[in-house]
């Protein structure tokens, strides 16, 4: 009988894919370009609309028991599936790639005796070792994992919170004078980073035991863990401007707890992005093995990340959200409002096109600064609404029928 993932695992498992250098990193840059008084309120409202979209998500892979690609197959069709699959893939590679150079930096900033290449190599490599492992065999040593960042990760909130009081004053008024990002700029950035996870939540919550309590441990477990770590990204930009999360550990002095902190976090959210690589590389070639590819995709990333993929992480969180935000609203239309129990062996051009059209919209207004919504919301809503036209079309076709 297959093993099924249990409550705490999936809460486990979404903590720690949230806490990650990219996560702080997001947080820094919003707490660099804001005053802390209008901060809050788009930041809390992107987490919750992106939490309640990963659940929503979520439980459609768990209630039909597909992975996250498998189940787009009768809401795009066979090759639709296939697309988005290819186009997940890629993203992930690139993703592993991002994180593993963010926590190869952080870590040569802290003055460790390696290179930076080298550090990439021995990232990757403990990624793939976890990726070997499986997620059953390592569930206890993640929640032990867990407990040690949780520990380690509230000791550097408080540090920093300490540090950050001191400068407050200075900070504020450089703050004040060239704040940029406007409300919906800044939910913008929050909800980004739960929509980059919306092509690979199926993959972990089709095996729960509990439907609906596991998707929803799942959910909220990221949002909240997600929220805390824009939360430090804040902090370390209210102790002073231009600082990244390695010169805040410094600052700190947490030097060995500093390094515990960014190599545990990268295995933890790489893990389930190279696991997930393999989970999506399966829908396209039936025959691949998903723990093969996962540690292909490890090793691959060192090779990306040494090559200088951080100069374009902006765009390409972006393309993240252009691409699979409008996926996502038209996954979510089909199967809440169409009765999504039909196969589908082709091609669905309409839901097709319902995505393309909100690919365009995300492009024509993601440069259009501090848009109402947002690019990702507003992509979602287009191909949300021309979605739900085609079921609304195919329902009267089918009573016409009748």
């Amino acid at each position: 009988m297959e093993n099924k993932t249990g409550l705490f695992t999936n809460a486990v498992i979404w903590f720690g894919v949230a806490i990650s250098v990219s996560e702080i990193e997001a947080g820094i840059g919003i707490g660099n370009m804001s005053s802390l008084s209008s901060l809050w309120l788009p930041l809390v409202l992107g987490h919750i609309v992106g939490g309640i979209l990963l659940f929503l998500v979520g439980y459609i892979g768990a209630s039909v028991r597909l992975n996250a690609m498998e189940v787009t197959s009768s809401t795009f069709g066979k090759y639709g599936s296939k697309f988005f699959a290819t186009l997940n893939v890629m993203q992930l590679v690139a993703w592993v790639a991002v994180l593993n150079a963010q926590g190869a930096y952080a870590l040569a900033s802290l003055n460790l005796p390696i290179s930076f290449p080298l550090t990439c190599i021995i990232l990757a490599m403990l990624v793939a070792l976890w990726v070997y492992m499986g997620l059953q065999r390592i569930s206890k040593i993640t929640t032990v994992v867990m407990a040690v960042l949780v520990l380690l990760l509230a000791i550097l909130s408080f540090k920093f919170l300490g540090l950050g009081s001191s400068g407050f004053a200075t900070l504020a008024s450089s703050v004040a004078k060239s704040s940029s990002l406007g409300f919906w700029n800044i939910f913008e950035i929050s909800i980004a980073m739960p929509i980059s996870w919306l092509p690979v939540i199926s993959d972990y919550t089709k095996d729960v035991k509990e439907p609906i309590k596991a998707t929803l441990v799942s959910a909220v477990a990221y949002t909240f863990a997600s929220l805390w770590m824009y939360f430090i990204g804040i902090e370390i930009a209210n102790i002073g401007m231009n600082l990244n999360i390695a010169q805040a550990i410094l600052l700190a002095n947490l030097g060995t707890s500093g390094i515990i902190i960014v190599v545990l976090s990268t295995i933890t959210t790489n893990f389930l992005a190279a696991n997930s690589a393999g989970e999506s590389a399966k829908v396209i070639f039936h025959k691949l093995d998903v723990k093969m590819v996962g540690i292909a995709v490890s090793i691959l990333s060192a090779v990306i990340a040494i090559s200088g993929i951080m100069n374009h992480y902006i765009d390409f969180l972006y393309l993240i959200a252009s691409v699979f935000g409008p996926m996502a609203a038209v996954l979510l239309v089909s199967f809440y409002c169409g009765g999504n129990d039909k196969k589908n062996n082709g091609i669905s051009y309409w839901n097709i096109f319902s995505w393309l059209m909100g690919f365009i919209v995300y492009y024509f207004t993601v440069n259009m600064n501090s848009i109402v919504l947002g690019p990702s919301l507003l992509a979602f809503i287009v191909s949300a609404f021309l979605a739900y036209l085609g079921v609304l079309v195919e329902k009267r076709r089918t009573v016409e029928l009748n």
